[in-house]
């Protein structure tokens, strides 16, 4: 990745003296999140897609989850605290946090939000999350992302 085409998560991690490493991928719409992690050459439980939610209260929510699984919202509303949660509208997601639907990532939205991941994360060497933009993915150490993302560990899916 060029200098000129650092992501906002790049400088995070930058800016935080955290390894990390780029992938690319040529993006088509249709692709799923496994068919990422099979162009990466990783286990799909190792490749977290990032969904974001609303609680009953008003407050937002992030999710980092293996991109094979779904999110059980009673467990993600159970974890947040709140009475349930749902999906927000993907019209919501670039004013909220400033990432596209296929390019959001837990690090280095507009606003910190209260952000869990899943509980399998820690047990890896490295995880890949969205660089913040669609074709681009990160590899980094799951205590980095934990850190950098302020993630709690949860059973979410």
């Amino acid at each position: 990745m060029k200098k000129e085409e650092k992501t906002n998560v790049c400088r995070v991690l930058d800016g935080k003296k955290i390894n990390y490493e780029i992938h690319s991928y040529k993006p088509d719409a249709t692709m799923t999140g496994e068919e990422i992690a099979g162009i990466l050459g990783e286990d799909p439980e190792k490749v977290f897609k990032t969904l974001v939610t609303q609680g009953k209260s008003g407050s937002y929510y992030v999710f980092a989850i293996p991109v094979k699984e779904e999110l059980d919202l009673k467990k993600a509303a159970k974890a947040a605290g709140e009475k349930a949660v749902s999906m927000i509208k993907q019209k919501e997601l670039l004013p909220l946090t400033g990432y596209v639907h296929g390019g959001c990532s837990p690090i280095g939205m507009k606003k910190q939000f209260v952000t869990f991941i899943h509980e399998t994360a820690p047990s890896y060497e490295h995880v890949f999350v969205s660089a913040g933009k669609v074709g681009f993915q990160i590899e980094l150490a799951p205590q980095d992302l934990i850190a950098v993302a302020g993630c709690k560990v949860a059973d979410i899916v």
